[in-house]
């Protein structure tokens, strides 16, 4: 039986990777996925606005 008591936590283990794995690839795309990229945009947008305008002279 200590074979048994040591195959458990692994097996467990595959199955919730394999399940997080599924939902991941499942949640990917779809209906959200203009939304998702709309507020990635939006958040590079803000981002390039806040970098201060570089100057013309190069060091």
């Amino acid at each position: 039986m200590d074979y048994v008591s040591a195959l458990v936590p692994p097996v467990v283990m595959a199955v919730f990777f394999i399940g997080v794995i599924r939902v991941i690839v499942k949640t990917q795309g779809g209906a959200n996925k203009a939304k998702e990229d709309a507020a990635v945009d939006a958040a590079l947008a803000r981002g390039e606005g806040a970098r201060p305008a570089s100057r013309g002279t190069d060091a």
